[in-house]
Parts: C-alpha cells; sequence; structure tokens
C-alpha cells in the first residue's frame, strides 16, 4: 500500500489544486482554490472556455466596468468550483477577494454573492467552504456567515490566536499554513532545512490539533501549504491535509509506513489551557507574534495581486 493510501486511513485528502485532470487521478474526497491556483489554471489553453463563460456573464452584468469585473471574478471562481465538483465527492472551498479582508460586510456581500453562483447551478451550499482570510475582521465576517448555513475556511493562519479566535467563531474549518511557516523560519535562522519533528509549521498545526481537541472544539484543521512529505507524514491523523499535485504524487510513489501521530487522547493530556481572547487580545498577541503577522500581510498582498492579473486578463476582455 502506497503512502498516500496509508495516509488516508488517518487523515481526509484533499487536493490544492485548480486542474481537474490532476484531481481526478488522486482522487481526493475535498479540493481547494485560491487566486494563485485559478490563475496558474486559468493561463492553460484547456481551460480557457471557463474564462471565455466569465467573460460572457461579466458582460451582461449590470453597472459600470468595475461591477462588471468584480461579477466576472466571481464567475471565474466558481466555474473552476463548479467543475472540481463534477470529481469530487466532498466540498470545494472557494476564496473572497483577497482585498476584501479588513472589511467586515464586503466580505459577507461577497460570499453570498460566490454561494448565490453556486446554488443557481442546483449545488448546496453545503458542497461549499467559503475561504476568508484570518484577520480579526474575516473571523467576524465568518461568525455572520457561519449563523446564515455558509461554511467558512478560514484561511492564511499562522499560529495559536487566529485558530483560537475562529473556534470561538464556530467556522467550520480553518487551514493552518505549515510551509509558509517554515518558510519564515528557515530564512529567519538562515537555514537550508529544518527536520519535521522540529519544524515550527509543524509544531504550530499539533498545538492547535491538541487545543482543539482538549476543548471539544467543532471546527475542523486542515493542514496546508506543504514544502515536503515529512511535513505531511507528521500531521498524521489530522482531520485533513490538503495537498499540492508534486506532493501527492510523492506520497502515491513511496511506500514509507505511516503512524497516526495525533490523537484525541493524546490531545486530552496536553498542558495548554484555555484562552479567551477579545479584539485587542487578538490584535496584541498577532502584533507579538512576527512570523505570523509579516505572513499573514505577505499572504494577503501575494493573493491580491493574482486577483488584480486576472481582473487585467479580464478587462481586456470585456
Amino acid at each position: 500500500m502506497s503512502t498516500l493510501e496509508q495516509l488516508k486511513k488517518y487523515t481526509t485528502i484533499v487536493a490544492d489544486t485548480g486542474d481537474f485532470q490532476l484531481i481526478k487521478k488522486y482522487q481526493p474526497q475535498d479540493s481547494t482554490t485560491n487566486p494563485s491556483l485559478i490563475l496558474q489554471a486559468s493561463i492553460e489553453p484547456k481551460y480557457k472556455y471557463l474564462m471565455d463563460d466569465a467573460v460572457h456573464y461579466a458582460r451582461k452584468a449590470p453597472g459600470d466596468t468595475k461591477q462588471k469585473l468584480r461579477e466576472g471574478l466571481k464567475k471565474v471562481f466558481v466555474n473552476f468550483g463548479l467543475e472540481i465538483l463534477k470529481i469530487v465527492p466532498g466540498r470545494v472551498s472557494t476564496e473572497v477577494d483577497a482585498r476584501l479582508s479588513f472589511r467586515i460586510f464586503d466580505t459577507i456581500s461577497y460570499a453570498k454573492g460566490l454561494i448565490g453562483l453556486y446554488e443557481k447551478e442546483g449545488i448546496s451550499r453545503e458542497r461549499v467552504l467559503i475561504k476568508i482570510a484570518a484577520t480579526w475582521e474575516g473571523i467576524q465576517a465568518a461568525v455572520i456567515l457561519e449563523k446564515e448555513g455558509i461554511h467558512t475556511n478560514l484561511t492564511l493562519l499562522f499560529c495559536l490566536t487566529q485558530a483560537i479566535a475562529c473556534a470561538d467563531a464556530r467556522v467550520t474549518l480553518i487551514s493552518p499554513f505549515v510551509g509558509r511557516i517554515l518558510d519564515w523560519y528557515k530564512k529567519e535562522k538562515g537555514l537550508e532545512a529544518i527536520p519535521a519533528e522540529q519544524d515550527p509549521g509543524v509544531h504550530s498545526a499539533r498545538e492547535i490539533y491538541h487545543y482543539y481537541h482538549k476543548f471539544d472544539y467543532s471546527t475542523e484543521i486542515m493542514g496546508a501549504s506543504f514544502r515536503n512529505k515529512e511535513e505531511i507524514m507528521a500531521l498524521a491523523g489530522i482531520d485533513l491535509l490538503t495537498i499540492s499535485p508534486r506532493l501527492l504524487e510523492e506520497l502515491e510513489q513511496s511506500n514509507e509506513p505511516v503512524k497516526p501521530v495525533l490523537t484525541p487522547e493524546a490531545a486530552a493530556r496536553s498542558p495548554l489551557e484555555k484562552v479567551n481572547l477579545n479584539e485587542m487580545s487578538f490584535r496584541w498577541h498577532l502584533n507579538e507574534n512576527p512570523m505570523a503577522n509579516e505572513k499573514l500581510s505577505e499572504g494577503i498582498r501575494r493573493f491580491s495581486n493574482d486577483i488584480r492579473t486576472l481582473e487585467k486578463y479580464l478587462s481586456e476582455q470585456l
């Protein structure tokens, strides 16, 4: 049995790609997308029909060019999501415009627009996770969306503080970015590599798992943004893992044995104590964590830049 098949016994596997052919190959339960992945897939000639459909939709949308572009972007994201849902039996994650990461009610409006497009195509909101950056404002938007039956995936998550705020908000799922944490520490310490058992990204995801399971939170944890298969195997037993095609291939080609590392029983023995957060303490703790603060800001900037590139394409077509 391959390492990938063994891993599926302990953890739900999610594909981290916008390429449908690769999703078919690895047969994951769910799939995630983000502006960067959609941008990569959108330049492929084989997916031009999805972009053309979004342009056609934008042309018919009411309002000025700016409004048409906004609707066209939503349609791009949903078009890819719809194709993915034809392949996976579970859910797809579709991201809100990252430029709204500090605007509560605009985030809510955008999320409802995405859900509306899915529902027009007959897709139940139970099969869609709306991805929102785990800023204070993003988490508050998620509180309202969850109460209205719109499920959220809080992304760009780099520390326990963000995770606790998300759990208190009763969001459906969080995505701790393991590999980007590793990137920061390697650069900070001038190291070429850090073994999985010492990997700060792995330690962060394990800490979140232990906190959630010790205090019986219902929010799911989906490890994300991996740099090597050792990071993935070091989190066997976590609720979900979203994995790039390159690493899915590596896991499929490997026969290395997998053992569950994370268990509810171990979490119950954790020495972690309950933390109460409000807006002030959330912002303070995030500010005091230079890695989380920097990587959150950097992630929002990167996704925003990729959205602008997609917008430029749509604008030229319009």
